[in-house]
């Protein structure tokens, strides 16, 4: 069982049970979701959004006048085989 905690940042699951970390990749509300990849891959350079210059965790950020493109926000979900950063 997982439980769907969230810093709105960066979240992973620790689970060996791969249906239950798809649940928890689906449902988590976080903007970067991994399973068995160490979440210090989290960075705009990794992501290749050139330099980091700061992280949200606000749900939309957009003021004045917006169309349906300006509505939408990302969640990177990430899986993998053990990877760390070094």
């Amino acid at each position: 069982m997982v439980t769907a905690t969230s810093t709105s940042s960066t979240s992973a699951p620790v689970s060996g049970d791969a249906e239950a970390a798809a649940r928890y990749l689906r449902e988590v509300d976080s903007a970067c979701v991994y399973h068995n990849a160490s979440t210090r891959f989290t960075d705009g350079g990794q992501f290749l959004l050139g330099a980091e210059v700061g992280i949200s965790t606000n749900r939309l950020h957009a003021r004045g006048p917006m169309g349906a493109a300006d509505l939408c926000t990302y969640k990177y979900v990430v899986r993998g085989q053990g990877q760390v950063r070094r």
